[in-house]
């Protein structure tokens, strides 16, 4: 695992976070090509990496950026942002793991809402339904987005690595078996040096400088 990274920020390069596949490009109807499914699994890999991921929705989200924005850890959006799951308006049933990770967000009837009347939904909507975290002025989205992305970032790395690893094996596991795994990890996390280091900047009234270790 590589220590230097601590958190993943995914983002739209331009005006928009990921408005869903480009219909100009998909009018002949050619089918998605079998050995292309580690891009489908994008959305595994943003679930399942062992680093805080986060979807700065930057503007409009839609199609297969919603399931990406779903698969992400936090998810923050600006004021303009617009949503929808757009998929049924061109008679696909979908990708990119809807279905699997917006129950887990916002229950499974809001789900299918969102999926079967394939509506647009505002960005106010999205954080009270519980989609996104929290919504930024369009004018300070990026000073806001990166102070949360700066406190992530300088959070112990070991701690928050293993505790991602909890939520991710929660969603699969039987408690019994999950409380083992999670206590194991509390035990490993709290020897390290990294804890020590916590508790001496606790008392020092400093910042700590965590080693990864």
């Amino acid at each position: 695992m590589d220590t230097e990274i601590r958190v993943v920020l995914f983002t739209g390069a331009g005006k928009a976070f990921c408005p869903g596949a480009d219909l100009r490009a998909n009018t002949s109807g050619e089918k998605h090509e079998p050995s292309r499914k580690e891009y489908f699994h994008v959305t595994t890999l943003l679930h399942e990496m062992p680093k805080v991921t986060i979807a700065g929705i930057n503007g409009a989200c839609a199609g297969a950026g919603l399931g990406w924005a779903a698969a992400c850890d936090l998810r923050y959006a600006t004021a303009r942002a617009a949503f929808n799951s757009a998929f049924l308006g061109v008679a696909i049933s979908g990708d990119m793991g809807g279905p699997w990770l917006l129950p887990r967000i916002i229950g499974s009837a809001k789900a299918r809402e969102l999926f079967f009347m394939s509506e647009k939904f505002t960005a106010e909507e999205a954080e009270r339904i519980g989609f996104v975290n929290k919504v930024f002025p369009d004018e300070t989205f990026h000073e806001d987005l990166e102070a949360i992305v700066d406190k992530l970032a300088k959070s112990a790395p070991l701690a928050i690595g293993e505790m991602k690893k909890n939520f991710v094996n929660a969603e699969n596991m039987p408690l019994r078996e999950y409380i083992d795994l999670e206590t194991e990890r509390h035990s490993r996390t709290g020897t390290s040096e990294d804890t020590k280091e916590a508790f001496k900047a606790f008392m020092e009234k400093r910042e700590p400088k965590f080693k990864a270790r």
